[in-house]
């Protein structure tokens, strides 16, 4: 950690010594009414190695942490197919299984590097699923521009002693957001990498930041995320200019006929 990251620790640790108790308010969200409004919520499956979470911002996109989206062994995304988001599992049920096929991170972000103010800055990945998630099923989240007045966010995750349902937190508080950095009291832990933190607009919660790093005295925890407003739009530029090509098949046709034969031959985009 870097001098500057070590005191914003330690004078937020401090400060979160006067909170109230961080356990307030969380509820487990586990039958179908619990999950209303929430289903957009799923934990991300890497492999053999872990989970994280992450939240829908499209039908096939999803937002989480740059730190689960990159091999800690090659320092690169995980290949297509290694990673699965599972949206609203509750109890070994997910609403919807995907495998991921394209990440994008921030090209300065280094897998292996230590926690740094300038690392959380760019702690953001955005995930491309194999299929999109019909809003029948799961209505994605919008990402939240401008203030938050009174300072109230939430926190919907899954994490280390809860990885089997989501966890809600219902009320929490920033604490402070400057620089490009956004500390708040929520209640997260190992596995809430990558959650939202979530801003109310109107009748909706809206994503504020992504849960990126975790301060703690032994009692109270102080966690960080990030403003997302611009390295969102610098991660859906990537994802549309490296997304996969449609592989082209060819099919042979009859004149006249729908079936196969030895006619024209005819380029079909995706295959048919």
């Amino acid at each position: 950690m870097t001098r500057i990251f070590l005191c914003v620790v330690l004078f937020f640790s401090v400060l979160a010594s006067s909170l109230q108790a961080q356990n307030s308010g969380k509820r487990r969200l586990t039958d179908r009414d619990d999950l209303y409004g929430w289903e957009a919520v799923g934990r991300l499956d890497i492999g053999n190695q872990g989970f994280c979470t992450g939240t829908l911002i499209a039908q096939d996109t999803v937002l989480t942490a740059a730190h689960c989206a990159l091999d800690k062994k090659t320092g690169k995304p995980y290949a297509p197919g290694e990673v699965t988001f599972r949206a609203g599992l509750s109890d070994g049920e997910a609403l919807a299984d995907r495998k991921v096929i394209q990440i994008a991170v921030h090209p300065d972000f280094v897998a292996n590097a230590p926690v740094s103010i300038p690392r959380i800055r760019i702690d953001v990945a955005l995930m491309r699923l194999e299929e999109p998630i019909p809003y029948s099923i799961a209505d994605p989240f919008a990402l939240h521009n401008g203030r938050v007045p009174d300072g109230e966010i939430s926190v919907a995750s899954y994490g280390r002693g809860r990885a089997d349902a989501i966890t809600r937190q219902r009320s929490c508080r920033i604490l402070q957001r400057a620089e490009g950095i956004i500390s708040f009291n929520c209640d997260v832990t190992f596995g809430s990498s990558g959650s939202a933190i979530l801003a109310r607009s109107g009748p909706r919660w809206q994503i504020l930041s992504v849960t990126s790093a975790m301060s703690t005295d032994g009692r109270y925890k102080v966690g960080y995320g990030m403003e997302l407003a611009g390295i969102v739009a610098e991660l859906k530029a990537i994802l549309r200019r490296d997304a996969p090509r449609p592989v082209a098949t060819i099919r042979r046709l009859q004149p006249g006929s729908a079936k196969s034969g030895s006619g024209a031959k005819f380029i079909s985009s995706g295959g048919s």
